[in-house]
């Protein structure tokens, strides 16, 4: 997520009321998760077991609930409650802006386009030409769609992320302020979900048809030409690279990248990163071939028994 304008670090740190280490006009661009940073961004760290990782990204800026040695070019915001003040700040500079008519005034709908009854399009909606959005579907704001994109009844694009603290009192979540950005030619099942990003995008790819029934995490990248069918849910922060099939109830682990041109079998529970063009089968998921030689040898266990009684 990239502010407005520029900020500085003592701006910042006021804003979250916050100590900070470095030069008061230390320039902050944006904010970001660990996996999209960029320079200038802030990324927020509240576990010493990832403290490493935040202060050696490519973030500029990293909120943090300790006083570490400052890496040199970059800058520390001090907190006793990282994730706290990280959702400050999504508050402060992406808040939520209810609703006052069911397509917002400020939503862009391109030539050609069809919206069916009852559908609600939120604030700073972009929509492309020739797409038909059907009955009852809701698009959150700041969801971009490109041309040609066809939308099934009861999908929900820009639900927000699944991404929860565990307090003493309670879960308490992690504020999206990311979007969903829907390619060209994209084909979208009804009752669909494709939550928004935590503070970037949660991609389609063009040319990907989805069938219905599938939930699509946050921060999740499809790739163009992918099929995905009924029921598969895809966690949060996945790479789906180009030409990727995914065959029905399959169910993908959160931050792994599916190579391109991979296929995975009906039922199917991916839980690390696959290889170019190869084909999956299982829970957990391994080469299908391998897995079918696995299951006719498993068959032939009675028999093998039966043998050694003799």
């Amino acid at each position: 997520m990239k502010f407005p304008r520029k900020h500085t670090l003592k701006e910042i740190a006021s804003l979250i009321n916050v100590d900070y280490v470095g030069s008061d006009d230390f320039p902050v661009l944006g904010m970001n998760e660990i996996h999209v940073v960029e320079s200038g961004d802030i990324v927020f760290v509240d576990h010493p077991k990832y403290y490493d990782k935040a202060l050696n990204s490519a973030a500029t800026i990293v909120l943090i609930n300790k006083k570490v040695e400052c890496p040199e070019g970059k800058a520390l915001l001090i907190s006793d409650d990282p994730f706290r003040d990280f959702n400050k700040l999504t508050n402060h500079f992406k808040p939520f802006h209810s609703a006052n008519a069911a397509i917002s005034d400020t939503a862009t709908i391109g030539e050609g386009t069809i919206i069916q009854p009852n559908c609600f399009i939120g604030n700073n909606v972009t929509i492309g030409k020739n797409c038909i959005i059907h009955a009852n579907t809701s698009i959150y704001d700041d969801t971009v769609i490109g041309n040609n994109v066809v939308i099934h009844a009861g999908t929900v694009l820009g639900a927000s992320a699944f991404y929860y603290k565990k307090r003493p009192e309670g879960f308490d979540q992690l504020l999206s302020g990311g979007r969903v950005v829907i390619k060209d030619d994209v084909h979208i099942g009804a009752l669909c979900t494709i939550d928004r990003g935590v503070t970037a995008d949660t991609t389609i790819g063009e040319g990907s048809k989805l069938d219905n029934q599938i939930q699509i995490g946050h921060d999740t990248i499809i790739g163009k030409k992918c099929l995905i069918a009924s029921q598969t849910g895809i966690a949060g922060c996945v790479v789906v690279e180009d030409e990727v099939t995914l065959w029905g109830q399959v169910g993908v682990k959160s931050g792994i990248t599916i190579a391109k041109g991979t296929v995975l079998y009906a039922q199917s529970g991916l839980g690390h990163t696959t290889e170019a063009g190869k084909t999956y089968f299982g829970s957990p998921a391994m080469d299908a071939r391998e897995k079918f030689k696995e299951m006719a040898y498993i068959k032939q266990i009675p028999e093998i028994l039966k043998k050694l009684k003799k």
